[in-house]
């Protein structure tokens, strides 16, 4: 159902312009949450994925183009539209591939449903950037990872831009948030027989491809903040500390690309 947008203050175009990312998120009421996907192909993955959309936004020459078949797939759901000048004064910023989709927070699974059956489970901690979760998510997805539980001090899985980085993948792979972390979240992945290892640059820590590490059945790969790492205590408490072998004085990577170096040496079947 297409609507031409004439009026910015309508009140179906609310989720995309007055709407902050805590307000889309809503943590007092997760089951009324929205987030908002960017790109026709990422839009596609979502719904094929089940997800259940609110509207469409697009720029009018989008109608007939791009975005085409998700407004027929769509049906009776809104699509409103409108010249890029216009929806770039809406938004505040200009349309990447010039289609959103505002969609409902899906029910997220618990840690045991996570968990249970997998081999391979990444843990991210307090990582706050929004592009490194989306590429954090994009590496497990393509790189053989199970599943993956957030604290609750990370940046939004579903936060547009961590969505659109991710490439879709955010809605392939199972994740979940960790709210009893680091106590008695350690002791309960210890419970269903996971060992963990923390990427840090300690004294004690062992290559990525330890022999000891590539032998563990079941293995939780804890992710800690950009710049910082992981806290002491919860280095610690881990089972393993590794590190990825450097050269040329370089002491460290970028979250994401670490993550990446991680899940490739430590997948399963190698």
């Amino acid at each position: 159902m297409v609507i031409p947008v004439t009026d910015l203050t309508h009140p179906g175009l609310h989720p995309y312009a007055r709407l902050t990312e805590a307000q889309l998120r809503n943590r007092l009421e997760p089951d009324q949450g929205i987030f908002i996907a960017e790109s026709p192909k990422v839009i596609r993955v979502a719904l094929d994925a089940g997800y259940e959309p609110i509207s469409l936004l697009t720029e009018e020459k989008h109608i007939a183009g791009q975005a085409a078949d998700l407004v027929a797939r769509l049906g009776d759901v809104p699509v409103y539209t409108g010249s890029r000048q216009l929806l770039a004064s809406l938004t505040g910023y200009e349309l990447t591939r010039g289609v959103l989709c505002a969609m409902h927070r899906p029910l997220l699974p618990s840690v045991e449903q996570i968990c249970q059956g997998k081999r391979r489970i990444v843990l991210v901690d307090n990582v706050v950037n929004s592009t490194n979760t989306g590429a954090i998510l994009r590496a497990a997805a393509a790189l053989g990872i199970d599943g993956i539980l957030f604290t609750t001090t990370c940046c939004d899985p579903l936060n547009r831009r961590s969505v659109r980085v991710s490439m879709g993948t955010v809605f392939q792979i199972l994740w979940t948030y960790f709210p009893s972390w680091p106590s008695p979240g350690m002791e309960q992945l210890h419970a269903m027989g996971f060992k963990t290892v923390a990427l840090a640059l300690t004294p004690t820590a062992v290559p990525i491809n330890h022999p000891d590490l590539l032998a563990e059945e079941k293995l939780v790969i804890v992710l800690g903040t950009e710049g910082d790492g992981l806290s002491r205590r919860i280095i610690e408490e881990c089972d393993y500390q590794a590190i990825i072998p450097m050269q040329r004085g370089v002491d460290s990577l970028n979250v994401a690309a670490a993550a990446a170096v991680a899940f490739w040496q430590l997948r399963i079947n190698q």
